[in-house]
């Protein structure tokens, strides 16, 4: 429908999920988060799903939250922005982490603010050659927030993750690849194509191993090398006695692919 703000659609096993307010850019507000929400919660309880795809619609993947939205306040009444990332933002990066199957995000176009973080919690990202990055909170008086000062420093390193945030400079898709921010930059008329391809390669591998990899590096930085050696052996011995690894072996010594089914 026109009128809805995040589209669904069930691509042979990958929950493709678009963000849809093109006339603004793809900004955020509460509808969105709602229906974003919901098309999370219906990929994860949906057995035939094994892979999410994020993107946007249109020329931008989201310019953040919109300045319109009842949230920001109604002047001269100053409004709370601690509101913000507590109702919205913080419970849906949690979400996106805590999903127990691969998440990939196309950046199409334009990230800024906290739509940044937002494809940061995914677990893979593209974007296109034409899309860009930008942390614009210094300009309004504020600071990153949405786990912005998370998640910068632990992939781009300090200096470089203090200079995107006090300065503001928009960051393109080439060098947010090289400095380690994303997985890949591709060429625009590629991008769904490419992240596609590898979302599907994703929905039919090992979906258990996959939850069980992204809790053990999610949870690693916390952990020093002794605890996370336990971590490892612990979830590993639990996915040795999975049905997956024994299809794996058994494919392996027939010389055939295995058929993963995700249990």
């Amino acid at each position: 429908m026109v009128d809805q703000t995040v589209l669904y659609d069930d691509e042979g096993g990958v929950a493709l999920v678009t963000l849809n307010r093109p006339d603004r850019r793809n900004a955020f507000n509460a509808a969105m988060h709602a229906e974003l929400n919901a098309c999370l919660d219906r990929a994860a309880g949906d057995d035939g799903i094994r892979a999410v795809l994020l993107t946007g619609n249109g020329g931008a993947f989201s310019i953040g939250h919109d300045l319109d939205d009842e949230i920001m306040g109604n002047p001269p009444e100053p409004p709370d922005f601690g509101k913000l990332p507590e109702r919205y933002y913080n419970p849906l990066l949690r979400r996106i982490r805590q999903l127990e199957m691969p998440v990939i995000c196309a950046v199409n176009g334009i990230a800024a603010g906290a739509a940044v973080s937002v494809a940061l919690a995914c677990d893979l990202v593209f974007a296109a050659r034409s899309a860009s990055f930008v942390q614009p909170f210094a300009g309004l008086g504020l600071m990153p927030d949405a786990g912005a000062t998370w998640f910068l420093p632990r992939l781009v390193g300090l200096q470089r993750a203090m200079g995107l945030a006090l300065l503001g400079e928009s960051l393109g898709a080439e060098q947010a690849a090289e400095w380690g921010l994303i997985w890949k930059a591709v060429e625009d008329e590629r991008l769904l194509e490419v992240a596609f391809v590898l979302a599907r390669e994703l929905a039919h591998g090992p979906t258990r191993a996959f939850a069980t990899t992204k809790k053990a590096i999610h949870c690693a930085p916390g952990n020093t090398l002794d605890q996370q050696l336990d971590v490892e052996k612990y979830l590993q011995r639990a996915l040795g006695r999975s049905a997956d690894h024994a299809e794996g072996i058994l494919a392996r010594r027939t010389g055939r692919k295995a058929v993963f089914r995700g249990v």
